[in-house]
Order: C-alpha cells, then sequence, then structure tokens
C-alpha cells in the first residue's frame, strides 16, 4: 500500500469511527458558553443542575441535546420552562449550547 493510500485509509477510519464529528462541527464553544449564561440557574453554567428537576447536562451527548432542544423548540416535546427557552433559539444557538455542553465532559 502507498503512502497516499494508506494516509487516506487513515484519514477515513478517523472520519467515519467518530474523528469527524470534531472536524465537521461547526459549533461555537464560547458563544454557546455564552448562550448558556440563561441555561444556568437550572443547569448550572458548569452544566450540573441546580435544581431537583433539571438534568446534568455536562458531558451530554451532543446530538441528543440538538434534538431535545428541536423538539422543545418545535413543540414536539414540551416542558413549561424549556419550551419557553427553546422557542426563540436559533439552529446556531442550539449547536452550540449541545457542543458547549459536551465539551463539558461528565463530573
Amino acid at each position: 500500500m502507498t503512502r497516499a493510500r494508506f494516509a487516506a485509509a487513515l484519514l477515513a477510519a478517523a472520519w467515519y469511527g467518530g474523528g469527524a464529528a470534531e472536524v465537521a462541527s461547526a459549533a461555537d464553544l464560547a458563544a454557546g458558553r455564552a448562550k448558556a449564561v440563561q441555561c444556568q440557574a437550572c443547569h448550572g453554567l458548569d452544566g450540573i443542575a441546580k435544581i431537583p428537576e433539571a438534568p446534568n447536562l455536562a458531558g451530554q451527548n451532543e446530538d441528543y441535546l440538538v434534538k431535545a432542544l428541536n423538539d422543545f423548540r418545535s413543540g414536539a416535546r414540551t416542558n413549561e420552562m424549556m419550551s419557553m427557552v427553546a422557542k426563540p433559539l436559533s439552529d446556531a444557538d442550539i449547536a452550540n449550547l449541545a457542543a458547549f455542553y459536551h465539551s463539558l465532559g461528565r463530573q
């Protein structure tokens, strides 16, 4: 196998093996952190819930967070507080928040 083919195979393995998430993600962690200020009363800026009814978000799967926020925004999933908070979020806001909370790692 030539070096070029080996490099291409290695890149493909990283891409399909999950390494692409970092490459393909256009989320802005700093913007996510800034937007998370409105979430901190319940979920904490560190992603650790401050009230018993709220889940911890630190280290949560990014795709799950995107889906959950989109579902709250669309009304497919309802919660009095989350439905109200998610309604004005843009797609970029959701991607940034999900990436930020995911980046915190499980604590």
